[in-house]
């Protein structure tokens, strides 16, 4: 119940920003351990009065989030569609988990409780006095936004924001202010449930994920933008993980309330307490302009291609062995987020579960190899079936979803997935991972070594792309775009949504998964970590710092998150900050990713050599006239 009332709190931040701006802020969490985790250096290692100590933590995490949010969230709110603003705010979420990891580490951290260790004896039940603490923060939060929103001149104008945010602005009320005012309060909340938490939790710099989640999950239980809905749905959350953990199995909790979640989703897809309005969160506004540039034809394309070709194949002999490795790495993943880019980046289909693919094919085709004796190829083949089973489950169950309801049900399934890996001891090996896998061969043929396992990505990497890019020129590719930018438009138009979004979601699971399956036979081992869904959320990042919608460009967001650490070993503690700063950035400043801003580059220097030609012909004829 106590992890219930912070789940409450977190909620009531996201309920907040998605009732003033419609986006679901993925950031929220990270404030929560912020917040704690300065008041334990005010607290521990300044030796500050607690109460001085709490103020001046909550003070910190809203400068910062006030900062952050004026320099990213506001701009951002104008440019970008609800889909990419939520994947900002998961890179604001990065960043700021990547900070505290460098300037607290990655020890766990507890502030001592602010009235004493020992219980107090209700009814024969034995409460933690910092329970009462929580309970009264979550309920002093719940009854402030009751007489900020029913009783004074800010609450309504913020409410009118939320309403109907173009009238409000005719009436001089300054949008972009009250959105980043929800935000620097989301923030404010955020932080004081964390810091009212960490007696009875130890936290560290990534258990803003866990929040994040868990508030993400209650706000969607209860209705987005629903303040009961958020508190009743935090509260249903913490009930159901207790009865889980208590009658089924702790390893399990997480799944069981994920479950609760996928039904709630699949049966009331805006939560328990919905409001009365609704929005279109489906449209996409923004146009890949570089479509036109990567289309080469006749003697380019071939020149390009047999070159690219050429590059794969000199790669290893110029290398280091160590690097070697990293690159066999780089190409399994992009595998992975060409699958991805089919269904972000051409149909619009927010996918946050690619690593619970990777997982799926992964760990079916180990466990068929090491235990069953199954040839390596053969079990890829049928993790890769399995995937695609799965995959079309998930797209009938959530065709009823967009936007970012869509993304909380794949986010879900992804969460399910996580706990079978881990609570599975007996089949997945649990957190230890499966063990003894061996390489992948075909035959009598082994690709037990670095370079014939990357001869054999980049084999497959070519063939893919080449499939693809035929696939997205064809109709398929524009019915597909089509549905990115307006569903209902597209079969008004005739286009049979429903078949094309399942054809999206297949080619994406069954590329995590073949993904996932060499991933498994490189390592010769497969852990929760090695799949989970911080490795969805890490393939999202590459993707959309590489380009999507091109296919190729997202090589470039593989190749940086990836070979950069491994090039520079001093720069691994800064990874997760780097990853956070690098989604930020480019969604703020590069919007259609490296390969876009490459082909905008040559796109303007053939203007400019077109131009001066132009120039110097009508030069020449006034010469000879």
């Amino acid at each position: 119940m106590l992890e219930g009332s912070v789940f409450a709190v977190v909620g009531l931040g996201f309920a907040l920003v998605f009732r003033v701006t419609d986006v679901i802020n993925l950031s929220q969490g990270a404030f929560c351990v912020l917040g704690a985790l300065s008041a334990y250096t005010f607290e521990e290692t300044l030796r500050w009065p607690v109460p001085l100590a709490i103020a001046g933590a909550v003070l910190v995490t809203v400068a910062y989030a006030t900062a952050l949010g004026a320099v990213t969230f506001v701009p951002a709110l104008s440019r970008l569609s609800h889909s990419s603003m939520l994947m900002l705010t998961a890179g604001i979420l990065t960043l700021t988990t990547g900070g505290m990891l460098v300037l607290w580490g990655g020890d766990p951290y507890s502030l001592p409780p602010l009235s004493g260790e020992r219980p107090v004896e209700l009814w024969g039940i034995h409460i933690t006095t910092q329970g009462f603490w929580i309970a009264g923060t979550t309920l002093v939060i719940v009854l402030g936004f009751w007489f900020l929103f029913t009783r004074t001149i800010l609450g309504k104008a913020l409410q009118a924001c939320a309403e109907n945010p173009m009238a409000a602005r005719l009436m001089g009320i300054d949008v972009p202010r009250m959105a980043l005012l929800s935000f620097a309060l989301a923030a404010t909340i955020a932080s004081l449930g964390g810091i009212m938490i960490a007696p009875i939790a130890s936290l560290q710099f990534d258990s803003g994920n866990y929040f994040t989640i868990s508030g993400f999950i209650s706000v969607a239980l209860g209705g987005m933008g629903s303040f009961i809905g958020a508190v009743s749905g935090g509260l249903l959350l913490g009930t159901a993980e207790q009865v889980a953990a208590g009658y089924i199995s702790s390893l399990f909790s997480d799944a069981f309330a994920l479950a609760l979640l996928l039904a709630t989703l699949l049966w009331r897809p805006r939560g328990l307490f919905t409001l009365g309005r609704s929005r279109r969160i489906d449209v996409r506004d923004d146009v890949l302009f570089y479509q036109a540039i990567v289309r080469l034809n006749g003697r380019g394309a071939v020149l390009c291609g047999v070159a690219a070709v050429a590059v794969l194949m000199a790669l290893p002999l110029v290398v280091s062995d160590a690097l070697l490795g990293s690159l066999v790495i780089t190409g399994i993943l992009f595998i992975g987020v060409l699958g991805l880019d089919v269904l972000m980046g051409y149909a619009g289909q927010v996918g946050l579960c690619q690593g619970a693919f990777m997982a799926i094919g992964g760990y079916v085709a180990g466990i068929l190899s090491t235990t069953y004796g199954w040839p390596p190829l053969a079990g890829v083949l049928f993790a890769v079936l399995a995937a695609l089973l799965a995959a079309l489950v998930l797209a009938f169950a959530t065709l009823r979803l967009r936007g970012v309801y869509l993304a909380l049900g794949t986010l879900a399934f992804g969460l399910v997935i996580d706990s079978f890996d881990a609570g599975m001891m007996n089949v997945t090996g649990g957190p230890s991972g499966l063990v003894g896998i061996p390489p992948f061969r075909i035959g009598a043929f082994a690709f037990d070594s670095d370079r014939s396992m990357y001869y054999l990505v980049a084999g497959l990497i070519v063939v893919l792309v080449l499939a693809l890019l035929g696939g997205m020129r064809s109709g398929f590719g524009r019915a597909l775009m089509a549905i990115r930018t307006d569903q209902m438009a597209a079969g008004a138009l005739g286009i049979n949504v429903v078949r094309y979004k399942l054809a999206a979601f297949a080619i994406s699971a069954v590329l995590a998964a073949l993904a996932g399956s060499l991933y498994a036979f490189y390592f010769r081992f497969l852990s929760p970590e090695m799949v989970g869904t911080p490795r969805s959320f890490e393939m999202v990042t590459m993707l959309i710092v590489g380009g999507e919608g091109t296919l190729v460009g997202s090589l470039l967001g593989v190749a940086l998150l990836t070979l950069l650490p491994t090039m520079v070993q001093s720069l691994a503690l800064y990874k997760t900050f780097a990853e956070g700063l690098l989604l930020v950035l480019a969604f703020l400043c590069l919007p259609e990713g490296m390969f876009g801003g490459i082909a905008r580059l040559v796109s303007r220097a053939a203007v400019r050599r077109r131009g001066n030609r132009l120039m110097a012909e009508a030069g020449a004829g006034r010469e000879v006239q």
